[in-house]
């Protein structure tokens, strides 16, 4: 069972890759986690929700080293990030895939060009071998044809996907979503969110989802983690999470709570 503030019932060790325990980070005066606590399981898709200003991209930028907490620690499968070092760090980034919120694609280079960018630069891998990978990948997305197109000659929902193929050509571990419906209307986020859940059940990859929309968390993700005031007020699984009981997660969701 779990309860609005309290979290599901503790896993074996072996089976959490991701730890938050008791993570403080200002910025100056500003105070934007305050003792932030959850696991993640290996395999999982974990949402977190919450207001803005609650903490949810500067976590996400924990998990990769971009930031270091002032207490507390952020676990990658046991390892505190903040004490890895340089190399240690940029191993630990190249089993992690991120989809940035804007797409991040490298204007100037082919969708296909983007997509073995990371390829070239950090595997051994020949041409042939990262032109299948390109090509597996925008295969997996549904894009297959768009290989040889610049980012300005596709559509807004296209750089999404190809920015998820991005992620997964590196073949992670981990995947970390920051606001993957950001400007999409609710026809291209639905099929977005469709092709999120057919990645994390084919992919079988530890994911976080950074998101403020009821529709992606419904769809994608297996539990979910409120944040309110730096805090995790309420950690569920997705179908008691949108059932909600809480007060302030009441007011957050509202009528979407009751849908």
């Amino acid at each position: 069972m779990t309860n609005d503030a309290g979290s599901p019932p503790p896993t074996p060790e072996r089976d959490v890759i991701l730890r938050f325990e008791d993570v403080h980070k200002a910025f100056g005066a500003q105070r934007v986690l305050r003792g932030l606590s959850f696991d993640v399981q290996r395999g999982k898709v974990l949402g977190i929700m919450g207001g803005s200003g609650t903490g949810k991209s500067v976590a996400l930028r924990h998990v990769i080293g971009l930031l270091q907490p002032d207490a507390g620690r952020v676990e990658v499968e046991g390892r505190n990030v903040p004490d890895l070092s340089a190399g240690e760090l940029s191993d630990l980034r190249k089993r992690m895939g991120y989809v940035f919120q804007e797409g991040a694609l490298i204007n100037w280079l082919t969708v296909e060009e983007n997509l073995a960018l990371p390829l070239v630069e950090n595997t051994d891998l020949g041409r042939g071998e990262i032109a299948d990978r390109v090509a597996e990948k925008l295969a997996m997305v549904h894009i297959p044809d768009a290989g040889k197109k610049l980012p300005s000659e596709i559509s807004g929902g296209m750089k999404k996907r190809v920015g998820l193929a991005r992620a997964l050509i590196v073949e992670p571990d981990i995947l970390l979503y920051d606001e993957p419906n950001a400007g999409l209307d609710p026809e291209i986020s639905r099929s977005i969110n469709e092709l999120m859940r057919e990645i994390a059940e084919s992919h079988e990859s530890t994911a976080l989802v950074v998101e403020h929309r009821v529709d992606c968390i419904r769809t994608v993700c297996d539990e979910v983690v409120f944040l309110h005031e730096g805090e995790a007020i309420v950690h569920q699984p997705t179908e008691e999470f949108l059932r909600p009981s809480h007060p302030r997660l009441i007011e957050f969701l509202g009528p979407d709570a009751l849908t």
